[in-house]
């Protein structure tokens, strides 16, 4: 008896220091709580979205969902059998008058434009997880490191998951990073990782912001849910709008099909250039991640001249074959004549040429 005391004594300290971890973050607290409080978008003691967004489709349940993704048969191609092709580019030796956007796998990605500098939700650990064991990323897709990221201007977030905000990335750059643009609550985990407060710009939904050279972004739904612990929605998550003197772009972020894409549409359409999430999708959680029919409704309703697919190429986070989102999203687009731009990790696109045309390279 006294040793199961001593293991159950052993296991709690064990748990409370894992759990004590600077990769979980911090929850927010002081100021920061207080203006979640009074956010309308946050109501019985968490964020909300703007329709009501079951965590699973009519049909399916926690230990369905559960028993699928561990006992379930795989597909076979639920991970690629051989090396993801990427091309290395030097981000930080970029022609200084180059209007660029490099994607950096999953939802990562680099945007040059007018001179000033954005990087998007980067996740260039090996693994897209709180822990290296867990959802490792495709041989290929792993190209891009810390180290090779330049000065920032603009680091932006769209929410707090770790596929989206990797600990190891953006302590790994913090002293390359001018201001971080990020949806309310999220700053507590920057705060916990020694970013200052004052390169935080932390907002609510329908919020804008002047950046410099005239540059502006503006927070605008999505439809999704966040946390990294057990706390769920404490912090908000977000697309936004990007529009420089000259360009006008959208970056979705993380978000199941709903209203918000019409309503952003209208009030700021038409896009030059839209950046949506397609991959780790499922029929039992469409309602947070959208499936490639919706992203195709969705890009039509926001009025957007091309799109850039992103969300897949490097993590297994679903049951689909790797590269169905870019098979279905591409077949979908030429029956709807949508304009489908597919560079391969590291591969420089142009933003300012959309007649730019790439490989099949996921076939």
């Amino acid at each position: 008896m006294i040793y199961f005391f001593l293991i159950i004594a052993i296991l709690i300290i064990l748990a409370y220091f894992i759990l004590s971890s600077e990769v979980f973050g911090a929850t927010p607290k002081g100021k920061r709580l207080e203006r979640i409080l009074k956010s309308k978008n946050f109501r019985n003691k968490q964020f909300q979205n703007q329709s009501f967004t079951p965590q699973f489709a009519e049909g399916y349940s926690m230990p369905k969902v559960m028993s699928d993704f561990f006992f379930g048969k795989k597909d076979p191609l639920l991970k690629p059998v051989q090396a993801i092709p990427s091309i290395y580019s030097d981000i930080k030796n970029l022609p200084q008058n180059k209007d660029v956007f490099i994607w950096l796998g999953h939802s990562s990605y680099f945007l040059k434009i007018e001179g000033v500098s954005f990087l998007i939700d980067p996740v260039l650990s090996k693994y897209g997880s709180p822990f290296p064991i867990f959802n490792k990323a495709f041989e290929g897709a792993d190209i891009f490191k810390p180290e090779d990221i330049p000065n920032i201007d603009y680091l932006v977030i769209t929410h707090d998951h770790y596929d989206h905000l990797d600990y190891p990335t953006v302590k790994a750059i913090r002293n390359r990073v001018e201001k971080v643009i990020l949806p309310l609550g999220v700053g507590a985990h920057f705060e916990r990782w020694r970013y200052s407060e004052d390169q935080l710009i932390e907002e609510d939904w329908e919020t804008s912001v002047l950046l410099k050279k005239q540059f502006k972004i503006t927070f605008t739904p999505a439809r999704h849910f966040s946390g990294r612990k057990f706390n769920k929605n404490n912090t908000l998550w977000t697309s936004y709008v990007l529009e420089s003197p000259s360009i006008k772009i959208f970056l979705g972020g993380d978000s199941g099909y709903d209203s918000h894409f019409k309503d952003i549409g209208e009030k700021f359409g038409p896009f030059d250039l839209a950046i949506m999430e397609n991959g780790q999708y499922n029929e039992a959680w469409k309602y947070i991640h959208a499936l490639p029919e919706d992203v195709i409704q969705a890009s039509l309703d926001i009025n957007a001249k091309n799109i850039v697919p992103v969300h897949s190429g490097k993590f297994a986070l679903a049951l689909h074959p790797w590269n169905e989102p870019l098979n279905k999203i591409t077949s979908l687009a030429k029956e709807h004549n949508i304009k489908i731009l597919t560079p391969k990790i590291g591969e420089l696109l142009d933003v300012n040429n959309s007649d730019m045309t790439f490989e099949t390279w996921w076939k």
